[in-house]
């Protein structure tokens, strides 16, 4: 049985919220595609969305410039900076960061770096 590429990256997330339901910690939660970007902030029980933030926001995307610019770094890092003020509105100081089966490069780390500067524990 051969897995494709969506299937694989599935498979490594399942492993980690695994391994995040037994902190029972709230989870920031990445997810990206060519165009954009999407983090939130989900409870520690798994029922509730608490913040979110995308590159995919009216206002994200006039901040970004209008060029459809959400698949870079720079947009990553506006996202992770967002959902860390949103996550902190919403009382949320520490959180694991799932990464969804994506690596911890490029936009997904860019992201975590963005959010840990901006004052979110994880």
């Amino acid at each position: 049985m051969s897995l494709n590429k969506k299937d694989q990256r599935v498979r490594r997330s399942r492993q980690t919220r695994v391994r995040i339901a037994i902190q029972r910690v709230a989870r920031l939660t990445v997810y990206r595609t060519n165009l954009h970007i999407y983090a939130s902030v989900i409870s520690d029980d798994g029922t509730k969305v608490l913040a979110s933030a995308s590159t995919a926001e009216a206002d994200v995307r006039k901040e970004i410039g209008s060029a459809g610019k959400g698949g870079n770094v720079a947009a990553a890092t506006v996202i992770g900076k967002r959902i860390a003020e949103k996550a902190k509105a919403a009382g949320v100081e520490a959180v694991a960061f799932d990464r969804a089966g994506f690596a911890y490069h490029g936009r997904v780390k860019a992201l975590a770096d963005a959010a840990r500067e901006a004052g979110l524990k994880f």
